[in-house]
């Protein structure tokens, strides 16, 4: 039964970074909002996704250090690796950052309404809930649904035998064996987790390399690494089927023209994520879609006037960093105010496995796709002092630049901390900084950061160490 009407300046559908980001910077701005929310405040983001598998990808590291402990003078006489316990801390920690934005309305004076949103109109939106449904009327509407996992056709994703990067942050019990379908960052994010507790993990991915958007040079340095470390990867293959019985899963595919079948305890989809713009209420206002997403002006407008969309259901990159910036210019262009369009450009893209992955810009292909001639510049980390002594000596920093101006037009970093280090380039690229302005800027040693200066250098026929 209805609850009655509540009159807002704006309401917020969805509470991942995108929208609770949304919620608080149109709170700031003195406007009254509510948000909605189906499941728990912080999105897939903070409770299945970015949060509680970085929580294991530690866990997962730390594991692997311990395995090492003779090369830094330890001498264990064993140690256990409990993976249900991981599964446990990283939900802990999942609880506490959802809390804390939980914290952040209750601070902001934002109202949190639990229950599933739906369009009526450009200014009302039904919220259904448990208890029956209650009408928001607001000024202005932000969509911030965000996405869910993808499967292949015919590919049914049960959360136990055949499982998504959801369930993966449940489970408690390793499978013996694993097959991830998809070499992309989820995919090689959790072939680290698993392969650290000793599952045997296999890698199919349909394109010719894993991390197929990322530089080759980086892609295929970290294939080297998780090939060292027993992960199996199969490139350039396609996945015809996937069939679920009780003792194991089959795969079957084809490979280099020829059918095989491949046989694990477990699966994971891992082949892209949907928007989530189903049951919301799109179509009967007629709001436009483009490639299965919300078309968005610069200001993050709908086609329709006074309903916004943000995050992962407004399209590429899905990442949750990109959300969030889309958050404040929907909230500033609500509010009045007149904010700068994102460049796209400039979104770092990170990869939390090990070693890390963190890029920005173009590729070096791309550059010169684009026309550029290039000036290129790499730098291992095998001859910095610091990941020498850290004992994380794998991988480099690579910089492509513009040869005539010194324009950096993309950065690529496998290897110790690199989703740390690139927002120096971020910063960089932001502030129109050339190869010439970065080379004087003093950095501090011994850091993993002098590995940017380096590259830098050597970008310029310039470098000191190599």
């Amino acid at each position: 039964m209805p609850l009655g009407t509540e009159k807002v300046d704006v309401l917020v559908v969805g509470t991942g970074p995108g929208g609770y980001v949304a919620a608080i910077r149109c709170a700031q701005l003195g406007l009254r909002v509510t948000a909605v929310e189906d499941d728990r405040p912080g999105g897939v983001c903070l409770n299945w996704g970015c949060i509680p598998t970085k929580a294991l990808l530690r866990n997962a590291e730390v594991v692997g250090l311990f395995e090492r402990a003779a090369e830094f003078g330890i001498k264990l006489s064993g140690f256990e690796a409990d993976y249900a316990e991981a599964i446990r801390r990283s939900r802990k920690i999942a609880d506490r950052m959802a809390k804390g934005v939980e914290y952040l309305f209750k601070k902001n004076k934002i109202t949190l309404l639990a229950g599933r949103g739906r369009l009526k109109s450009p200014t009302a939106v039904e919220v259904a809930t448990g208890g029956g449904s209650q009408t928001v009327e607001a000024r202005h509407v932000i969509l911030a649904t965000g996405s869910e996992p993808k499967s292949l056709p015919g590919v049914a994703i049960d959360e136990q035998s055949v499982i998504s990067s959801n369930g993966a942050v449940r489970l408690e019990r390793a499978p013996g064996s694993l097959i991830i379908v998809g070499a992309g960052a989820v995919g090689m994010e959790f072939a680290d987790v698993y392969a650290a507790y000793g599952v045997r993990v296999t890698l199919l991915e349909a394109l010719p390399r894993v991390l197929p958007l990322e530089d080759e040079e980086v892609s295929s340095q970290v294939a080297r690494c998780f090939s060292r470390r027993g992960i199996g990867i199969r490139t350039g293959v396609k996945v015809q089927a996937v069939k679920a019985a009780k003792a194991a899963v089959t795969v079957e595919i084809e490979a280099d023209g020829k059918a095989e079948r491949l046989e694990a305890e477990q699966v994971l989809m891992a082949v892209g994520r949907a928007a989530k713009v189903k049951d919301v209420g799109l179509e009967a206002l007629g709001v436009a879609l483009e490639r299965g997403f919300v078309k968005v002006s610069p200001r993050m407008e709908t086609s329709v006037a006074g309903v916004y969309a943000i995050g992962d259901m407004a399209g590429p990159p899905l990442l949750a960093h990109k959300a969030m910036a889309e958050g404040v210019v929907a909230a500033e262009a609500i509010a009045g105010r007149k904010p700068d369009s994102l460049d796209y450009t400039n979104v770092p893209s990170c990869t939390y496995c090990r070693p890390q992955v963190a890029s920005i810009g173009k590729t070096e292909e791309q550059a010169k796709a684009g026309g550029s001639e290039v000036a290129v510049g790499r730098f291992p980390f095998s001859a910095n002092g610091k990941a020498v002594a850290l004992g994380e000596a794998e991988g480099f920093l690579k910089v492509v630049a513009d040869k005539a101006t010194g324009e950096i037009l993309g950065v690529h970093i496998v290897g110790p901390e690199a989703t740390e280090l690139i927002h120096e380039f971020a910063v960089g690229r932001t502030l129109e900084a050339t190869l010439e302005e970065l080379i004087h800027t003093i950095h501090a040693h011994p850091t993993l950061s002098e590995a940017a200066l380096e590259a830098t250098l050597g970008a310029l026929g310039q470098a000191i160490h190599i």
